[in-house]
């Protein structure tokens, strides 16, 4: 069994028109909400043996601001993940060593919620989770998931939803 984790990045400035879209950095409330998922993810034992991170300046912060691991993961950063669609993220996957026991993906809408809505089984999770994840999947939010048998056959539908946190549910467990 796998664990995946998709993970968006944390919320960015404004596109303010000066920046090119990919080197917009973290605002201050996304500092914040990752820092919150960091806490979370440390909690729940949520360590992934390979990051793979789109070459974007918000996601690349992202990955920072969970660091440092207990255990150091493999790290790739991916030109291809940068504003990457289900197919490419799903490709991305497929090309995963299955040696590899968790993988956290950390990426861009709308590409992550179609993933993440793709992938699961909606008759083998628990309405809650499944529920706030269809309404949408804000910024710094997380999904985890079960993945059975080898990355290179993840496919729509093949995996099990365990749980979806998002910022703000972890700020109301203080």
């Amino acid at each position: 069994m796998h664990q995946l984790l998709l993970l968006r990045h944390a919320r960015s400035s404004p596109d303010d028109g000066i920046l090119p879209d990919r080197e917009r950095p973290l605002d201050q409330r996304g500092r914040r909400d990752i820092a919150a998922m960091r806490y979370g993810m440390r909690q729940l034992g949520l360590a992934p043996d390979l990051i793979l991170v789109s070459s974007a300046t918000r996601t690349r912060q992202s990955l920072s601001a969970l660091e440092p691991w207990d255990d150091t993961p493999l790290i790739e950063t991916l030109d291809e993940l940068y504003l990457a669609n289900e197919a490419k993220l799903l490709a991305v996957l497929h090309g995963v060593t299955d040696t590899v026991r968790s993988v956290l993906l950390i990426g861009h809408n709308p590409g992550m919620h179609e993933l993440a809505l793709a992938l699961t089984d909606p008759h083998t999770v628990a309405p809650d989770p499944w529920a706030t994840m269809r309404e949408g999947f804000p910024t710094a939010a997380l999904a985890e998931f079960s993945v059975n048998g080898p990355w290179s056959r993840l496919r729509a539908g093949r995996a099990i939803l365990r749980r979806f946190i998002t910022p703000k549910m972890l700020k109301t467990l203080d």
